[in-house]
């Protein structure tokens, strides 16, 4: 591992991980194994997809 995180959003968490790890995702692919080290529910795919990409932003704020 280089110390590379991943931030996306589904609503499938367990599968994506599988896709990611089974290099499904041409992104991912070869920086594999991925494992989770953290997980946000949110109520609904709006504000699923803000927060997303808040944590892509970083300290950009």
């Amino acid at each position: 591992m280089d110390g590379t995180f991943y931030k996306g959003s589904t609503e499938n968490p367990i599968a994506r991980l599988q896709q990611h790890n089974e290099g499904l995702s041409k992104y991912t692919s070869g920086k594999r194994p991925w494992k989770m080290v953290y997980l946000e529910e949110m109520p609904d795919k709006m504000l699923m997809l803000i927060r997303e990409k808040k944590l892509k932003r970083g300290n950009k704020d």
